[in-house]
């Protein structure tokens, strides 16, 4: 479960499983949008308050905000799935 305000951890996962060659326009663009907006929402919630949920997922999906990629995006250019 993710906190209020924040992209749900198996959202996350389901649009970084699909390979964005196979992804519409549409749905690159969604994904940019909500990845931005969870990544705004990540910056301004204090680590104090996030659930132990959303701090495992702001971990994996590379939330913290400072430039490196994060697990997801490692993993999917690792198998060839992603933009790189």
């Amino acid at each position: 479960m993710s906190d209020t305000g924040r992209e749900s951890i198996t959202d996350k996962a389901g649009a970084a499983l699909k390979p964005d060659s196979q992804k519409t326009t549409t749905e690159q663009v969604g994904d940019h949008v909500k990845g931005t907006g969870d990544s705004i929402a990540s910056t301004l919630q204090p680590q104090s308050e996030k659930s132990t949920t959303q701090k495992a997922g702001d971990t994996l999906s590379g939330n913290s905000n400072n430039n490196d990629q994060s697990l997801l995006d490692k993993t999917k250019n690792a198998v060839g799935l992603g933009n790189k």
